[in-house]
């Protein structure tokens, strides 16, 4: 009896920092709409990449019994209903529902937004561009596959920004509503398919491979056919109420995909950044050269420079690189003046805060 009565004296306290939380969580949605207001009037996004990476820091920097990343999962929820009281946002992402672009969008948003799906990346930025959304969502880098190239081809044409990014580990799930020895049949996207050989190879080796437009329509159909399994998220599982027979079944465990959230706006300065931007130079020797140069006079670290061909002549590229530094810190903006007055062409794609 001793233990029933503590039992119910601790519940009871627990009753109490729970209205305590509740108090405290109308008390923060109220500053919330009273910063809204101030931003409508100054004109600044309900969405802060930099000032939500500062919340996250603060996370990493306490101790306490709750992990960061269980209080990450937390403070995302708290961001996104909070921000939702400043402005309602809409988010178009890659789909279908399901896919791993969609899962990003949920992991920088939360579930306190309207999502849309769309078919194409050049559908996620016309949203963008016509104002049908405030944010969309594409994959921009594999660490197995390298660049999604239809997406820095986009840039080129688009007046759309990079306002932050997102880094997904990918772990690819066997999905069914079947026992693993009843599984005939695989279904996903390629890429998928080839992150996953070995897995298949050991567990299923005789089961028929088919290939699908993505991991999310193959689990889909994997829900509605008999014997039937798919290569898909753990997201897929609960949209299409699939069991998760495996997990985690990539061969290479440290698989990670980066993403791009676009808009007409780049983030503001969190110390912490990464500056994005394309150029073009004339095809001599020395170009490319003379236009890097600046960047390790500056003291700027490069991290990634990728070249597109630019459709305009034969051997005429476009080069895209992404550096750390905001825009508007000082030495970053002298490296640009000074790359502006050799190149064709240049182009600032954003800056926004870096993931790692």
């Amino acid at each position: 009896m001793d233990d029933i009565k503590k039992l119910k004296e601790l519940r009871k306290e627990i009753d109490e920092i729970d209205k305590r939380i509740l108090d405290l969580l109308d008390e923060r949605g109220r500053l919330v709409v009273k910063i809204g207001k101030i931003k409508r009037r100054v004109g600044i996004e309900s969405f802060s990449p930099e000032r939500e990476k500062e919340i996250f820091e603060m996370l990493k920097k306490r101790k306490g019994i709750l992990s960061t990343e269980a209080l990450k999962v937390i403070y995302r929820e708290i961001l996104s209903s909070c921000r939702r009281l400043e402005k309602p946002i809409r988010v178009c992402y890659l789909g279908p529902e399901g896919s791993f672009t969609h899962q990003a969008a949920n992991i920088k948003f939360g579930s306190q937004v309207e999502y849309r799906s769309v078919d194409s990346i050049e559908d996620v930025f016309a949203e963008v561009e016509h104002g049908r959304c405030d944010y969309g969502v594409v994959p921009v880098e594999s660490s197995l596959e390298g660049m999604v190239t239809r997406t820095l081809d986009m840039f080129i044409e688009s007046n759309n920004k990079i306002n932050s990014e997102i880094l997904l580990p990918i772990s690819h799930c066997l999905l069914s509503n079947y026992d693993i020895n009843s599984i005939n049949i695989i279904y996903s996207h390629p890429q998928a398919i080839a992150q996953c050989r070995g897995w298949i190879k050991k567990n299923l080796p005789l089961a028929e491979i088919k290939e699908t437009s993505s991991t999310s329509e193959a689990a889909r159909i994997a829900a509605e056919e008999k014997n039937s399994s798919a290569i898909a998220s753990s997201i897929a599982a609960k949209i299409y109420n699939l069991n998760i027979i495996d997990e985690n079944i990539q061969d290479r465990k440290e698989t990670f995909t980066r993403f791009l959230v676009i808009s007409k706006n780049s983030a503001g300065m969190s110390g912490n950044d990464k500056t994005s931007i394309m150029f073009s130079i004339q095809d001599r020797v020395g170009a490319l050269y003379e236009i890097l140069k600046p960047f390790a006079m500056h003291g700027i670290n490069l991290t990634k420079i990728e070249s597109r061909p630019s459709k305009r002549g034969l051997w005429d590229y476009y080069f895209f690189v992404d550096f750390e530094g905001h825009k508007n810190d000082k030495n970053v903006k002298e490296a640009l003046n000074e790359i502006k007055k050799k190149c064709v062409f240049l182009k600032i794609l954003g800056s926004y805060p870096k993931e790692l």
